[in-house]
Order: structure tokens, then C-alpha cells, then sequence
């Protein structure tokens, strides 16, 4: 059982546990309506808790309570919820500085100012369930603060979700999405046209070098060679993949392992066969 220390609004309040003093939030419809300060509850099937202990780049989640509109904690949450639809298990702790993060993005744009996100349709293909997840706050902020949160602020949102999945950080997740970019540009200039992001190919080609680079910061190596193989099969994909792979290597400042070229060749043959 918990015990009422505060009821922020009819759907979240701050608890202490029985026989303890550490802190919680519990967040679910109705939890908070007419409850009363001392007053036991036990949450229910649908109702999420999370300990005030918790801390993030952002500070610690008692801190940033303090200065959150219960709203946000609200949107966040119902952001967690879809994103553990979709995905078998994910860190509830990212609750408190993603909704720092989307009441700040709320009050920039209130005051008219909008952060460009150059990287928002890579992360759509990049982050695919995590972006449908983050698009969860679209209405509800529309509903709670009047107010149409773009395209590119929910590709923030997702990055947020991704961290709470894989324990990657937010700066992290963004430095693969735009080396990723990057080596995609790459091939675009070889091609000497932009590629199709509607294609099969395109979004193989995207998660692929996603993946490679998830691969070379955990040192994960591929087991079998196909360099020898592919080098000869298709000398200009190959070329472009090598090319591509230094970048890669270069701008996450890690060595790829030249076992990933022949794969990322077979990709860009695959690119170059559909749009030829």
C-alpha cells in the first residue's frame, strides 16, 4: 500500500510507500480524483509508479518534479505506455527528463520559436516504432495545451523513447542518425541523385548502416567474410561501401572491421540496381 502525500491532479499523485519514507509518483486515470493527503491506495492494473530516486543527465527526478506541470508527466507517460507496446521492455526512468523535454519544446513554441530537426525523416525510418510511439503526444498536447507540436519535435521525442529501450543516450542516438545521414549523402553524391526513401532498398540500406554502427561501439564482429567475394562481384558498390565505412569510422571515431564492407556493398548494389 502507498500513502497520499500530495495529489498533483486527478491523474497523478506523490506517495511514500508503508513503513518507508522514499518517495513516488503514480500516474493513471483517476488515481489522484478526491484523494486526500494521508490517505492509503493501492495502484491498479493500469496505473504506473516510479521511484523519485531516479537520476539523469537533467537532475534528479524529485527536482525535476518540482518544476513540471503534472500534465507533461502525463504525456510522457502515455508516450512510455505505447512505447511498451511495441517493445518487450523499457527503462521507465526516461519519464521525468522527457517531460522536462517536452515541456520545455511546449514552451518554445509558445513563444513562436521552433528548433529545426535536419535529421526528423531519418529518424522516422531510423527509429521507425519509436517515432510512431513519441507521435503519441501529438493529441494529447493538442487536447491538454492547445497547441500543434511538429514533425520534428517528436523525432526529439523518439530519440528520447529509443534511449529508454537500448540505454543509449540522447546525444548518442543522434550522433548515429546523422552519421548514418551522412554516409547516405555519400552514396546519393556517387549515384548523382537523391535515393527514393520509399523503397525497400532505402530503408534496408538506413537500418543497415544503423546497425553497423550499433555493431562497431558495442565491438560486435560479423562472423563470415564476404570481402573476397563481393569485391570482385561488384567492384563499384564495393568502392563506395569502403569509402563509406572509413567516414563511418571516422566520425564515431571507431575502427570498423573491414568484414562489414562486403556487406554494406551488397546494400548499395541492391540502391544502384533499383534505381538504375
Amino acid at each position: 500500500m502507498y500513502r497520499v502525500t500530495k495529489a498533483l491532479n486527478h491523474n497523478a499523485v506523490l506517495t511514500v510507500k508503508d513503513g518507508g519514507r522514499q518517495e513516488y509518483l503514480i500516474l493513471g486515470k483517476g488515481i489522484g480524483f478526491g484523494k486526500k493527503v494521508s490517505e492509503r491506495i493501492e495502484p491498479g492494473k493500469e496505473s504506473v509508479v516510479y521511484s523519485l530516486q531516479s537520476v539523469s543527465k537533467r537532475g534528479i527526478a524529485r527536482d525535476l518534479l518540482r518544476e513540471l506541470d503534472p500534465q507533461f508527466l502525463e504525456v510522457a507517460d502515455a508516450v512510455l505506455n505505447a512505447a511498451q507496446k511495441e517493445f518487450d521492455s523499457i527503462d521507465r526512468d526516461i519519464l521525468f527528463p522527457m517531460a522536462d523535454h517536452i515541456a520545455f519544446a511546449v514552451k518554445r513554441m509558445k513563444r513562436g520559436e521552433y528548433i529545426a530537426n535536419p535529421l526528423t525523416q531519418d529518424i522516422q525510418v531510423l527509429f521507425y516504432k519509436e517515432y510512431k510511439a513519441a507521435d503519441t503526444a501529438r493529441n494529447l498536447l493538442r487536447e491538454m495545451q492547445q497547441i500543434e507540436i511538429n514533425e520534428d519535435e517528436i523525432g526529439y521525442i523518439a530519440l528520447h523513447v529509443h534511449s529508454a529501450i537500448c540505454g543509449e543516450n540522447v546525444a548518442d542516438a543522434m550522433q548515429i542518425a546523422s552519421a548514418v545521414r551522412e554516409c547516405i549523402t555519400m552514396i546519393e553524391q556517387d549515384l548523382g541523385k537523391k535515393i527514393d526513401v520509399q523503397t525497400l532498398s532505402y530503408n534496408r540500406l538506413m537500418n543497415h548502416i544503423k546497425y553497423m554502427a550499433a555493431r562497431a561501439v558495442n565491438k560486435e564482429k560479423l562472423k563470415l567474410d564476404m570481402n573476397p567475394y563481393i569485391s570482385e562481384q561488384y567492384p563499384e558498390s564495393f568502392q563506395i561501401a569502403e569509402t563509406v565505412c572509413g567516414h563511418l569510422g571516422k566520425h564515431l571515431k571507431i575502427k570498423l572491421e573491414e568484414i562489414e564492407i562486403g556487406y554494406l556493398a551488397i546494400h548499395i548494389e541492391r540502391v544502384y540496381t533499383e534505381e538504375a
